[in-house]
């Protein structure tokens, strides 16, 4: 393979944050319906599937778009240092950013959560307000020695573990869980220390987000997500940070690729042996140490496919599509969280109410959802024209 010049700026990444961000902004497709339409069909099932979260213990594909949103935060801060050090910038106000781009999405994640609520909405589980929480640390990691940054994430991985492993239940009542008794996803034996709404992150949530105005007092989240997971977040974002090492660095793109792959079905192999001896279950909602692992091998992955696809074979143009919305991840974001309603009811009012019913009621959502998600993406694509991008 040819030794490419190492660029401040990667195709494949941004490919992969639109590739990304597409899974997210496809939600409208709404495909469950369709899976409920052809109850028999296996293909409706699988789409489906991977178009939705899991309940508690597994993984489907849009269970990645979060960690892999994450991953990318970090494989990208060693090209954001190196670019603003190259401009003299003194590590206080390169950090003094950080700290103001922390707030920011912070801020953007509440703003979002509480556009259906009568007054400001405070939850920090947003995907925007995880990293924000997160970003100071991950930043400041980001100055030291690799060592360092894998000795850190060593202690939020069995740090995070052995928190959930002590913590005894604060209450066996169910019914402020939010959790039913024939719930089919309760935990038994060991894993039962990561059971939904019973466990320490909820009860921190409790206590923590109760200190802030509530339309009323929080008792439980109903996906059993929580606060504190922005810590093992922080880990992924970590294993984005090796990855960033690893790009940046003047290795073969072959050993970089090898590297990605060796790291991946590392991480992956790992998280499937924890899970399946119930040392720690497999948990997106809570973020469990076994889902860092899992998701962050499934992140090394599908970053070596976009690197070798596109950076090492330079075969970019089939890419032009995801990179369009990877150059522009925060206006995607917010477009995917504010104007999906706008455009339907538009579409009805200017085409008429049955204009998505072109092949029938059975595909509606999914004539509606496509011209939805291309209309979305026209915007980004008259932004990328442009060159208007958002940052932070």
């Amino acid at each position: 393979m040819t030794k490419p010049i190492i660029p401040n700026r990667l195709a494949s990444v941004d490919a992969y944050r639109g590739f990304v961000m597409v899974l997210m902004m496809a939600e409208v497709f709404n495909l469950d319906s369709l899976s409920h339409a052809f109850p028999e069909s296996a293909f409706w099932k699988f789409l489906a599937f991977h178009h939705t979260h899991v309940e508690w213990i597994g993984c489907s594909l849009h269970d990645l778009i979060q960690p892999s949103f994450s991953f990318l935060v970090g494989a990208v801060l060693p090209y954001s240092l190196k670019s603003r050090l190259v401009q003299d910038k003194s590590t206080f106000t390169i950090f003094r950013h950080a700290l103001w781009r922390s707030f920011v999405l912070i801020g953007l994640g509440i703003f979002l959560r509480s556009q259906f609520s009568t007054q400001t909405y405070f939850t920090f589980q947003d995907t925007l307000t995880q990293i924000g929480l997160g970003y100071p640390f991950l930043f400041l990691l980001g100055l030291v020695s690799q060592s360092i940054q894998l000795v850190f994430f060593l202690i939020i991985f069995v740090g995070y573990w052995t928190i959930f492993v002590v913590h005894l239940p604060e209450s066996s009542d169910l019914s402020q869980t939010g959790v039913p008794q024939d719930w089919p996803h309760h935990l038994q034996g060991f894993a039962s220390h990561w059971e939904k709404n019973q466990n320490p992150v909820w009860e921190f949530d409790r206590w923590f987000l109760n200190l802030f105005p509530q339309e009323e007092p929080f008792l439980f989240n109903p996906g059993g997500y929580g606060t504190l997971n922005f810590i093992p977040t922080l880990g992924t974002m970590i294993l984005g940070l090796f990855a960033g090492n690893i790009l940046k660095s003047n290795k073969e793109p072959n050993s970089k690729i090898y590297a990605f792959i060796v790291l991946g079905v590392s991480g992956i192999g790992m998280g499937i042996v924890l899970n399946y001896l119930g040392i720690c279950p497999n948990v997106k909602r809570i973020w469990t140490p076994t889902w860092v692992l899992f998701s962050g091998g499934w992140c090394f992955l599908l970053l070596a496919f976009f690197y070798l696809s596109i950076d090492v074979f330079q075969r970019q143009r089939w890419s032009f599509v995801l990179r369009v919305v990877g150059m522009n991840s925060i206006a995607a974001y917010v477009i995917a969280h504010t104007i999906n309603s706008y455009i339907a009811n538009s579409l009805k009012i200017h085409l008429g109410q049955s204009y998505a019913k072109l092949f029938g009621d059975t595909y509606e959502t999914l004539v509606q959802g496509s011209i939805i998600l291309f209309l979305e993406w026209l915007i980004l694509y008259w932004m990328y024209k442009r060159k208007i991008f958002v940052k932070i």
